[in-house]
């Protein structure tokens, strides 16, 4: 019985593989705890961030069995094509580290150890460093504006002068009807002109719409008469 890794396999040894799945599992868990320390909303999830560590593991596996091989990489592309993933991506930046793990795990199983130890290491910092200075930020606040009226008026030029003396820009989202047909409840996104105040707007919109309700919300504000 042959029990000779090198010459089964024919392309890479004990050693290879250590340092390989070592190497991936070190970068992919560095990757990791920067997702963690930059992520800055509430939908933070263990489960995603383990699944970086695994992803980044299992690509460096498949690289070291597929080598310089193509009928392997066809027989493996043909063999993961099956797998179908449900979990919609609640961020674009998520989509992010999941190529960042793949890159460093296909250089890892490659045995482009240089190169994974160093992209890994320098794609983390300048991951840092835009968190730092919050780079490419839009300081642009928007508020949503709700506004009920009588069904079978039309009240959207009153409204309309509102809020253009009161607002910078405003756009129109949807128009739906309530109670029963009673009322008709229109949406708007808005940018408010600097210095005024959500309750001015407010009070401007009912004196337009019969003492209606009107709804402002602004960020995790809410203006509500």
């Amino acid at each position: 019985m042959n029990l000779d890794l090198q010459d089964l396999s024919g392309t890479f040894s004990v050693t290879d593989i250590v340092i390989a799945m070592s190497l991936s599992f070190i970068l992919s868990t560095m990757i990791g705890y920067v997702y963690r320390a930059t992520h800055r909303n509430v939908s933070y999830s263990q489960s995603y961030v383990q699944t970086l560590v695994i992803v980044g593991m299992i690509v460096a596996l498949i690289m070291l069995v597929v080598g310089s091989n193509l009928a392997r990489a066809f027989s493996l592309v043909g063999a993961l094509s099956v797998v179908r993933f449900r979990n919609a991506i609640k961020e674009t930046r998520d989509v992010g580290f999941i190529f960042l793990v793949m890159g460093i795990g296909m250089a890892a199983g490659a045995r482009f150890y240089t190169l994974a130890a160093v992209a890994g290491v320098a794609i983390c910092l300048i991951i840092f460093v835009m968190h730092k200075f919050n780079w490419f930020h839009l300081d642009v606040q928007r508020q949503v504006v709700k506004v009920q009226v009588p069904a079978g008026d039309d009240y959207s030029e009153g409204i309309r002068d509102v809020l253009i003396r009161y607002t910078s820009e405003f756009e129109l989202v949807s128009t739906e009807t309530i109670r029963g047909g009673a009322l008709t409840e229109v949406f708007y996104t808005v940018r408010m002109k600097k210095g005024t105040e959500p309750g001015e707007l407010v009070a401007a919109l009912q004196e337009r719409t019969s003492g209606q309700r009107v709804t402002v919300l602004t960020g995790y504000d809410q203006t509500d008469l």
